[in-house]
C-alpha cells in the first residue's frame, strides 16, 4: 500500500495538486467510503472514524453543498477562519 500511495503522491505533485486540495479530497473519500461500508449508518461510521456523529453529519452536508455548488457553476469560497478573541 505504501508504494501505491507514493506513486499517487508523485502523480498529484506532478499535476500541480495543492496540499489543501489533496487533504480535502482524501478526507472526503475516506469518510464517504466508511459511510458506504456501514450502509449509511452514521453512528457506526462515526465510531469507526473516531469522530462524533454530529461532526460526520456536518461534513457530509458540506460535501453535498460543495457538490451542489459545483454542479450549478458556483465558485467555491474558502471558509473564513474564526479569529480568537484575546482574554483580558
Amino acid at each position: 500500500m505504501r508504494a501505491e500511495l507514493e506513486k499517487l503522491i508523485d502523480q498529484m505533485i506532478s499535476q500541480g495538486v495543492l496540499f489543501e486540495e489533496a487533504i480535502e479530497e482524501f478526507e472526503k473519500r475516506f469518510i464517504l467510503n466508511m459511510v458506504e461500508r456501514h450502509r449509511h449508518n452514521l453512528s457506526k461510521a462515526a465510531d469507526a472514524l473516531g469522530i462524533h456523529r454530529n461532526t460526520l453529519s456536518k461534513r457530509i452536508q458540506e460535501y453535498n453543498s460543495k457538490s451542489h455548488d459545483q454542479k450549478n457553476g458556483r465558485r467555491q469560497v474558502a471558509p473564513r477562519r474564526r479569529s480568537r478573541s484575546k482574554a483580558a
